[in-house]
């Protein structure tokens, strides 16, 4: 089930290509990602549910390290994408929504990769609470969110200062826009996590940097300078703070007893 407010690509599967993957922030992006993701997480071929998974680039990353992954995604036209790509790789796809998997794909799951979803729901408090009943004790969580704080700045850079100071930073979810509809907050992160006992491991900014250039079309050796001191200072206090998104390495205690 998806609730009527919550944002679905179908019709925009190439505005997100060209648009999040098909340009150098799309690069950058996965090059953090392959950098933070096997120094923050205990990956050891177990099976992962990849929530919203979109075109595939996480569950392919995982199923090419020994993982069998679960890919669902509510968009027929993202999942018919990804599916046609990843030929040949241990992925199962399922068209459904977060809402949905807690019965059609219970778990519990050892491993959750859930990467620039919760902005795009109405409720992304409710979501999480979903994930956790997903999630395995003694397992282990990826969470990415659009980071709220740095959409403001970014607003600021451009001169949108009304459109800062009202806090008009969402965006609606219509048309061809992709600015996220809950653009979250580390403290609403936090907060919810804590409340269900979830604990946050690791955080990390993406994109601390390239988001704020002036240089619009960077060369190479300015790219490969950059790329260097996203990172260097993505984990860093305060840099992270201000990554386009936020990474998040979660766990989940196991209270039962048992030794995981």
């Amino acid at each position: 089930m998806v609730t009527s407010s919550d944002r679905i690509f179908d019709g925009l599967a190439d505005k997100f290509a060209a648009s999040l993957y098909g340009a150098t922030r799309g690069e950058l992006r996965l090059a953090l990602l392959d950098h933070l993701l096997p120094r923050t997480l205990p990956l050891e071929g177990q099976p992962a549910l990849d929530i919203g998974g979109g075109l595939g680039q996480m569950s392919a990353w995982l199923a090419r390290r020994g993982h069998a992954v679960t890919l669902a995604e509510p968009s027929e036209e993202m999942q018919g994408r990804a599916q046609a790509s990843l030929t040949g790789l241990d992925i199962e796809f399922l068209q459904l929504s977060l809402q949905a998997l807690p019965e059609h794909a219970p778990g519990p799951w050892p491993l959750i990769v859930c990467h620039a979803v919760l902005e795009w729901l109405a409720n992304p408090e409710e979501a999480i609470g979903i994930v956790d009943e997903l999630l395995a004790p003694g397992g282990h969580l990826s969470l990415m969110v659009f980071n709220r704080d740095a959409l403001r700045f970014s607003n600021i850079v451009k001169g949108n200062l009304g459109k800062a100071l009202d806090d008009r930073l969402a965006g609606t979810g219509k048309r061809q826009r992709l600015t996220p509809i809950s653009p979250l907050t580390h403290d609403q992160i936090a907060g919810w996590l804590a409340e269900r006992g979830l604990v946050i491991e690791h955080v990390a900014g993406i994109r601390v940097f390239h988001d704020y250039l002036r240089e619009r079309d960077p060369d190479e050796a300015m790219l490969a300078r950059l790329f260097e001191l996203e990172r260097r200072y993505c984990d860093v206090d305060p840099h992270w703070r201000l990554g386009r998104y936020l990474l998040y390495s979660i766990h989940k205690p196991d209270t039962s007893g048992q030794i995981v």
